[in-house]
């Protein structure tokens, strides 16, 4: 599955293909912005991923419009609208800023098993980055933290699953595992 398309039953605005920890390039003095009534960071999607987003679901809301469903959608789902079957249309709100590249010279880490929250502040480099991470004990799967090298190794390849179940090791984080 494409990171444009959703699963059965799930909206292309509100469900991630990747869930784990993974890094955003932003700028330097990004600050990932608060609920004003709770002080938590608000979940915001990538960036990068809005326009592409927001192209997919209208071309599968035409489709739906003009009786052309999925096949996994049952009758029940055909009689709603793509809205209430799928979720909204895709809202800039829901997402970061998508920045130029030239300005995304910072690397933060983010958990992204919601549409996505820092969990670091920015750095300069993945090395910084995955320093930070191990020192403080990051979680990179529920109570679980990593290493430097496990950090490192995300923070440079920009992806790790939440965890990963093997039986020599039983369930362990992505991070951990990568």
């Amino acid at each position: 599955m494409s990171d444009d398309e959703a699963p059965a039953g799930g909206s292309l605005n509100t469900k991630e293909k990747d869930m784990g920890r993974e890094v955003r390039k932003v700028p330097a003095d990004w600050q990932h912005p608060k609920d004003e009534h709770t002080g938590q960071y608000k979940p915001l999607y990538d960036g990068k991923r809005f326009f592409d987003r927001l192209r997919k679901w209208n071309e599968e809301n035409v489709k739906w419009s003009s009786g052309i469903f999925p096949d996994y959608a049952s009758e029940e789902d055909r009689k709603m609208t793509y809205s209430e079957w799928n979720g909204d249309q895709p809202k800039t709100c829901d997402y970061m800023p998508n920045w130029p590249e030239s300005e995304r010279t910072h690397y933060m880490m983010y958990e992204n098993t919601s549409e996505g929250t820092p969990i670091s502040p920015a750095f300069e480099t993945p090395e910084e980055l995955a320093r930070w991470l191990a020192d403080t004990g990051a979680s990179a799967f529920g109570s679980s933290t990593a290493d430097y090298e496990s950090w490192l190794r995300v923070a440079k390849g920009g992806w790790a699953p939440s965890a990963v179940y093997t039986p020599e090791n039983g369930l362990v984080s992505g991070v951990q595992a990568l």
